[in-house]
């Protein structure tokens, strides 16, 4: 009999993640049983600690928050998805131990906008609020799609800049962009986490198609509300982006397609009951 399959989502903090109960729902739609673990690390305990699981049979994790910079640092090789973003959000454990990184939160972005949400962003103007890890991993995916342009505005316009110059798209403060109308919005900043949205012009949303929080909670998101406020056609959180990068994750490792769509609106309303 084959051992459980041994799986992992390493953060700081981790109680707060929904990881196991998406990879768990996968597993049932593939028909095998395995082990997914919530898993708190030291903020300097990454390496020591992912390296002990592997010795422990770990096939795959996934990586959140601190630790992205760090997985991209431990893996033995990279995507060029993860190399260009500088950050890894899954780790795949080849046979000779040997650990592959790479960066699913674009590819979920991206399946979300595109299937989820049915918007084109072939051709639309796209700004993209922040400059942090969130938004460098899913400028590659987003450029694919063949944008008109992308625009990164961020509090610190150096910042910003600095990211701009990597994928050689346009950089703005939040003062310039709020100058301009743009067809895609997407949040991916962390104003949300603490109930803000973030200090951007109503006129920027006067032509929006889809305004997007990479956040999500039970209710609507205090940038969704800023965007709806303000004219956008449709105003959407992250979740869908959760479930679509696990799903990645999860095809990489296993080499099943999961459904995504139901295991989103068992997760949805799993949220509004628990609210």
């Amino acid at each position: 009999m084959q051992p459980t399959a041994r799986y992992a989502v390493f953060g700081h903090p981790i109680a707060h993640s929904r990881s196991p109960e998406i990879h768990l729902a996968f597993a049932k739609q593939e028909g095998v049983h395995i082990s997914y673990e919530k898993m708190l690390l030291p903020l300097d305990g990454f390496t020591t600690g992912v390296r002990a699981q592997i010795d422990l049979g770990l096939q795959g994790a996934n990586v959140t928050v601190p630790f992205k910079l760090d997985a991209c640092a431990f893996a033995d090789e990279l995507s060029e998805r993860a190399d260009k973003a500088g950050a890894a959000n899954t780790l795949i454990v080849r046979a000779d131990g040997s650990v592959f990184g790479d960066n699913s939160d674009g590819l979920g972005l991206m399946q979300d906008i595109s299937h989820n949400q049915g918007v084109d962003l072939r051709g639309k103007k796209v700004l993209l609020l922040g400059a942090g890890g969130a938004v460098r991993g899913v400028l590659q995916p987003l450029l694919q799609l063949q944008p008109a342009s992308v625009t990164i505005a961020n509090r610190s316009l150096d910042k910003a800049q600095d990211l701009a110059a990597v994928f050689g798209v346009e950089a703005l403060s939040l003062q310039a962009a709020s100058l301009h109308c743009y067809d895609i919005i997407i949040n991916g900043t962390s104003t949300g986490l603490s109930n803000q949205a973030p200090d951007l012009a109503a006129h920027s949303f006067s032509q929006c198609e889809l305004a997007y929080d990479m956040v999500y909670g039970a209710e609507p998101t205090p940038f969704m509300h800023m965007a709806s406020a303000a004219g956008a056609q449709q105003a959407v959180d992250g979740l869908g982006m959760l479930v679509g990068q696990a799903a990645v994750s999860y095809q990489w490792w296993r080499g099943f397609q999961p459904d995504t769509l139901s295991v989103l609106a068992s997760m949805r309303a799993s949220l509004c009951s628990n609210h």
